[in-house]
């Protein structure tokens, strides 16, 4: 059981309507997340990680059991989650502070008081000067970052990640995977991180669930109980291969089921 949980979800089944016929996505899914905890999953394509994000940011209804946020059934779209997506998605006609700014926006709060709260999270993310940069001024992995931003600006009780780093060269991936951590680290938010890379979920993660294949279960729950911050040496590190190992292991037992 996770300590002070934010996240609770109980033997939690999701059905879609098919043009085949009833087509389930996720069964029987249990899972806890604690306040301040970093959770990363993994699970093979079409496993339903997918549709477990569209579950908890309120854009998908549940077929059978429960989720809830802070004690609260998940109903409907919510304003204390935030989302960070495969692509940072940055409107090209707006600056690097705007787009930071765009969900207060949607939820037509007053601007003004969070712009102090935007140009803090851009220095946190190493964006600072370029506030009123257009995007299209931007890397790639500066791009996520305004996007990292963006998921924090309006104080979320989880932060979604969805596979935020997928699109990046190796070398950039890399970096920003440090840089998540550092980011982590200095606002402790209660974070559900999808990927599909184990060394990934293995460095950035307080715990890796992995999912079996559809319909999508939880198969593994495995602490991941490195000292942070962790670093390049951590990666080479006996006790960091040895859980990268258990993970390789668990998806071999996958396929050949």
């Amino acid at each position: 059981m996770a300590a002070d949980p934010v996240l609770q979800i109980e033997g939690m089944s999701v059905v879609y309507d098919s043009t085949q016929g009833p087509l389930t996505a996720l069964t029987k899914l249990d899972l806890e997340i604690g306040k301040g905890e970093f959770v990363a999953v993994l699970g093979p394509s079409g496993c339903g990680k997918s549709t477990l994000l569209r579950v908890i940011s309120g854009l998908l209804p549940i077929s059978a059991g429960t989720a809830r946020i802070s004690g609260e059934p998940i109903k409907g779209p919510r304003k204390d989650v935030g989302i960070v997506f495969q692509q940072p998605t940055l409107l090209p006609w707006r600056t690097v502070r705007d787009n930071v700014l765009v969900p207060i926006r949607a939820q037509r709060l007053p601007i003004q008081n969070y712009l102090a709260e935007a140009d803090r999270l851009l220095e946190l993310v190493g964006l600072g000067k370029f506030a009123s940069h257009l995007p299209r001024e931007l890397s790639g992995g500066m791009q996520q970052r305004a996007g990292i931003a963006r998921g924090l600006i309006h104080d979320p009780a989880v932060l979604l990640m969805d596979e935020p780093f997928a699109a990046l060269d190796a070398l950039t991936r890399e970096r920003m995977t440090d840089e998540l951590q550092a980011i982590w680290m200095a606002t402790r938010k209660t974070v559900l991180f999808i990927t599909h890379s184990i060394p990934e979920a293995v460095f950035l993660a307080d715990k890796v669930v992995v999912l079996s294949g559809r319909p999508g279960t939880k198969v593994l729950e495995l602490p991941i109980p490195l000292e942070r911050p962790r670093t390049l040496k951590t990666m080479a590190s006996p006790e960091f291969g040895a859980l990268a190992n258990q993970l390789r292991e668990m998806f071999s037992t996958l396929a050949a089921g």
